[in-house]
């Protein structure tokens, strides 16, 4: 059960607390990302899973899934009102369906009483809201097997996958370990190019989908991911935009009955 002393408003920081985990390694955008774009009345905290020797392979999440439960009971424990899974992979992993993931987030929620997201379902219930059928996958910095476990995922949700490929695929970088040497944070103009690429190659699709949580190198050289950058990457490129940070922002402001500040692309833009 939920400790009860968190019903009353009065014991809380915020009044909309929002706890998130990111994958073991590597520091995470996502709470930063996501507090510059709320509200004062929202609070974020952090708290990264963690595996010692953790070196990015699939295996290593499905032997670790256990600690996503952890996570939520210790968000609950401590007041948050939702919990945000940042990173698509953990979805698939297992050779999970979409159905499967919803009735994981389902229990966790019921059972700590705190609605939990994954960011990779969180793409499933995005599209969904936009009634969007065709995409093309946009998997920038994905290894081979992380691509095509979110196609099929995506695929096993019911959507018509009309393009997939990755920053290799593109041919951006020659070589998969030279996109790894990047550490998830490219040149500025890759996020644009990607996009053209993947809309070129899917024509007829209703909108490009970003799994994971690539950064992009703005003027100034700091990172921005895509949350940032949707709203002018959809007018150059014409299409809707549909990614993971995106999506997990959405689907959490959602439950939070809360509107982002400031200026978005289509899909946030639409609780302001």
């Amino acid at each position: 059960m939920k400790p009860e002393r968190w019903a009353d408003p009065k014991n809380k920081l915020f009044p909309y607390q929002v706890g998130f985990t990111s994958p073991p390694h590597d520091f995470d955008a996502a709470p930063s990302d996501f507090l510059r774009i709320a509200p004062d009345t929202v609070g974020v905290h952090g708290r990264m899973l963690h595996v010692p020797g953790y070196e990015h392979e699939l295996t290593q999440r499905v032997d670790n899934f256990h600690l996503l439960e952890e996570f939520v009971h210790c968000m609950s424990n401590n007041g948050a009102d939702v919990c945000g899974q940042v990173g698509t992979n953990w979805v698939h992993c297992q050779g999970t369906t979409p159905d499967e993931i919803k009735d994981f987030c389902n229990r966790l929620s019921d059972q700590y009483e705190t609605p939990f997201h994954m960011a990779g379902y969180c793409l499933v219930e995005a599209l969904r809201e936009l009634n969007i059928e065709k995409i093309a996958l946009n998997s920038v910095y994905y290894w081979p097997d992380w691509r095509d476990g979110i196609a099929r995922f995506l695929k096993q949700a019911g959507f018509d996958l009309v393009y997939c490929g990755n920053f290799v695929d593109m041919g951006l970088f020659q070589t998969q370990e030279e996109c790894n040497d990047c550490t998830w944070i490219f040149p500025g103009e890759m996020a644009e190019r990607s996009m053209h690429y993947a809309a070129e190659h899917a024509q007829q699709a209703d909108a490009i989908v970003v799994n994971g949580m690539p950064n992009f190198r703005r003027a100034d050289g700091l990172p921005l991911r895509i949350v940032s950058l949707d709203k002018s990457l959809e007018e150059k490129v014409g299409k809707l935009i549909v990614s993971s940070d995106t999506a997990l922002y959405w689907r959490i402001f959602k439950t939070l009955g809360v509107s982002p500040t400031g200026v978005h692309g289509h899909l946030l833009s639409m609780l302001q």
